[in-house]
């Protein structure tokens, strides 16, 4: 390493938003959204995405979000991992998170967690994300 270059790390990207309907395009346009702010958030290219795993409620099943992720992103060479989130009674409903694992520069107190529509209830200790 030479001069004031940053190490590049794996660092972990958490988000979650909410979706209107159990249909398939508005799984697919909530998880773009998410995605397309978390990208910004944490100036995220392509080819840093080693991985993504996404989790959906159990009410929300009409397509994968995984989908959302190649078409929209461009992720076609990363790992990309659909899942249902635990069904824990009285959890937030409709609600679709994502991880990332990013190489990145960042330190881990950089990184931006994204927490969109109802899911910010999720973690009110992180400021609202536009």
């Amino acid at each position: 390493m030479t001069g004031d270059a940053l190490p590049v790390r794996m660092r972990g990207v958490r988000g979650a938003t909410t979706v209107d309907r159990n249909e398939r395009e508005a799984i697919l346009d909530a998880t773009r959204e998410l995605l397309e702010h978390m990208v910004k958030a944490n100036d995220i290219l392509a080819e840093d995405v080693a991985t993504a795993w996404f989790t959906t409620t159990p009410d929300l099943n009409a397509d994968f979000p995984a989908i959302a992720a190649r078409r929209h992103m461009g992720w076609t060479h990363a790992a990309l991992m659909d899942a249902h989130h635990m069904n824990v009674p009285g959890a937030l409903p409709m609600c679709l998170r994502v991880m990332l694992l990013v190489n990145s520069s960042r330190r881990q107190e950089e990184i931006v967690h994204v927490y969109l529509r109802g899911a910010r209830v999720l973690r009110p200790d992180l400021p609202a994300t536009s």
